[in-house]
Formats: structure tokens, C-alpha cells, sequence
């Protein structure tokens, strides 16, 4: 039996029907795991220790009446937990990178899942620049003209915040520029950091297919459609799942980053690939999307996951 630590956000405000880290919780109970919740701004560290307030808790899938608190305790992560699983939805913020230090220094003793130093290091929409190879024409940039040049060059583009998640503030400009200079300044004023500027892919119309991968290994996939009158697939923002196979150029793409995310204890991420070639994003703060894809694939990837983090506490004893 392990002791589990899940860093997420409130329970009663997730949706048990897709929520991945809820079928995490339901395996791990499953299996003899002891879980605890805590969030993540009730780290603490003082001489060496990290500790939180802690719920213990149990898990089941009954809408309205999903979990059970016990009553709190203080919980050494380092000293009496086995595995703590970092869950919390982004925005990668200060508090986000904050909880990446202070769980850096328990991990020599408990299992991080993912590795707190590598999602530091891996912002989705920024390692993935690591594997250009693999994406659509991209610039990162806070130029209004560069801005301006990039869509003279590629006729349509898409603009996004370089650290946003879940589909959220997603533009896409055309060919006559029409609010391109007005959105770059709201987003100068918005976000200190660049923003990421890429061409338009029509194939975004046929979905954007999420691909899981477990401890370096494809777990499965879903495609998820846009909704009408968007260019966006985020199932977050009302876009549909549909069952789905990876093209020769997937494989590929899987076969180059799962050795480095297996390397890097990145044992839960979730890749982004538009019209079965272009690479967008690696999601490793808090990748979605196992339970569509167990449905549609009979898989428990779920379990497939406690596996790799079994296995890693095993090789660590």
C-alpha cells in the first residue's frame, strides 16, 4: 500500500464524468492506495521538511457525493508520503513554479508525478519548441510587426498566450490582418511575456488529436472536434471526443519524445497533434483526456499509470 498525496484543486468543483485526476484517485483507491487531498497553496517548508494540511480521503463515482473528508492532519510529504501526484490545472503562474521548488526538495525521498523540476523546465507551449521539427511555422514574439510579417508570410494565423491552457484566449486572424495590432496590445497588457504566433492549420477542422503517453509508451488517443462556429477542440470549451488511430507521422512523433520523457520522469503527459503531423503542445503540468480515451478503447490507462508509478517507487526502495 502506498501513501498517495494528490496536490489539486477543490474536489467538489471537478466533473467526475472526465476528470483524469478522479480516475486516478478511483485506481489508486482501487488498488489498497491510502489518499490524501491537499491544495497546492498549503505547502509549507521549514528546516528541511515540506508539509501540508491534508484530508484524508475516499473516492467514489456518485455525482453530488464523489468524496469523503476525514478530518485534516499534518502530512510530511517528504517522510510520510510514498507518491505525491501534482494535479492542479494550470495557469503556470508564480504559485504554480513555486510549488515546482518546494516539492523539488522532497524528491530524492517521495515520488513526484510528474518530476517537479521537469514541468518547471517544460512549459507546454515552450518545450515544445525543442521538437520545431515536428510543428507548424511558429514565432514567439510581443512585435506588433513581427507580428504583422508572419501573416504576410502565411495568410492566416493564430495567436495565443505562451503559458494559456484549456483553449482559452485563442484568436484567429486572416488575411487582411483586421485587429491583429489592437490584440497584440491587449495582449502586451495583459501577459509580460511573449506571446505564440502560428500559422493557421485548416486541418484543425477534421480535430486535434490528444495523444497520452505513460512513462514514454503511447497509452491511446482521442480526437477532439471542434465545436460549430470554432477553431477551437478543447473539450473544456465544448468541443467532441471521437475515437481514433495515430498516423505513420504520430508514431514518429511519439517514437522522438517518449525516450526524453522517460528520461525526464515525465510519466503522465499529453500531446496535442493537428491534422495527424503538427505537434502544438506537451501538456506535463496537468494533462486531460484518459477517460475518453478508455471509453472509446476498452484501455484503463488509469492503471496504466499506476503501473509506471509503482514501478518507479519499487526501483527506488
Amino acid at each position: 500500500m502506498l501513501t498517495v498525496a494528490v496536490q489539486m484543486d477543490p474536489l467538489d468543483s471537478i466533473n467526475i464524468a472526465g476528470d483524469s485526476t478522479f480516475a486516478l484517485m478511483l485506481s489508486a483507491q482501487a488498488r489498497g492506495h491510502k489518499l490524501f487531498h491537499y491544495a497546492p497553496e498549503d505547502l509549507n517548508y521549514s528546516a528541511g521538511r515540506v508539509w501540508t494540511k491534508a484530508h484524508p480521503v475516499t473516492v467514489q463515482r456518485v455525482a453530488g457525493n464523489h468524496f469523503n473528508f476525514g478530518e485534516p492532519v499534518k502530512l510530511d510529504l517528504g517522510d510520510e508520503a510514498d507518491v505525491v501526484l501534482m494535479r492542479q490545472d494550470p495557469p503556470f503562474d508564480l504559485g504554480y513554479i513555486t510549488a515546482t521548488h518546494l516539492l523539488e526538495r522532497i524528491a530524492d525521498r517521495t515520488l513526484v508525478v510528474n518530476d517537479p523540476a521537469q514541468v518547471r523546465n517544460a512549459p507546454e507551449k515552450v518545450w515544445v519548441l525543442d521538437f520545431a521539427q515536428f510543428m507548424p511555422p511558429t514565432l514567439v514574439t510581443r512585435s506588433v510587426d513581427e507580428a504583422k510579417a508572419f501573416l504576410a508570410e502565411h495568410g492566416e494565423i493564430v495567436v495565443k498566450p505562451l503559458h494559456g491552457n484549456g483553449g482559452k484566449a485563442i484568436f484567429k486572424i486572416g488575411r487582411d490582418g483586421a485587429n491583429l495590432s489592437s490584440l497584440i496590445e491587449v495582449f502586451n497588457t495583459a501577459y509580460r511575456e511573449p506571446h505564440m504566433v502560428q500559422a493557421f492549420l485548416p486541418d484543425i477542422a477534421k480535430g486535434d488529436k490528444r495523444i497520452v503517453l505513460v512513462d514514454g509508451e503511447v497509452a491511446g488517443a482521442i480526437n477532439r472536434l471542434p465545436g460549430e462556429g470554432e477553431i477551437r477542440s478543447n473539450l473544456a470549451v465544448g468541443g467532441s471526443a471521437a475515437k481514433t488511430e495515430l498516423t505513420a507521422k504520430e508514431q514518429e512523433i511519439c517514437a522522438v519524445l517518449g525516450p526524453e520523457l522517460k528520461k525526464r520522469g515525465l510519466l503522465f503527459v499529453g500531446i496535442d497533434v493537428i491534422g495527424g503531423q503538427w505537434l502544438t503542445e506537451i501538456n506535463v503540468t496537468s494533462p486531460t483526456g484518459i477517460v475518453a480515451i478508455d471509453r472509446f478503447n476498452g484501455t484503463d490507462t488509469a492503471g496504466m499509470i499506476w503501473d509506471a508509478i509503482e514501478a518507479r517507487v519499487a526501483a527506488r526502495a
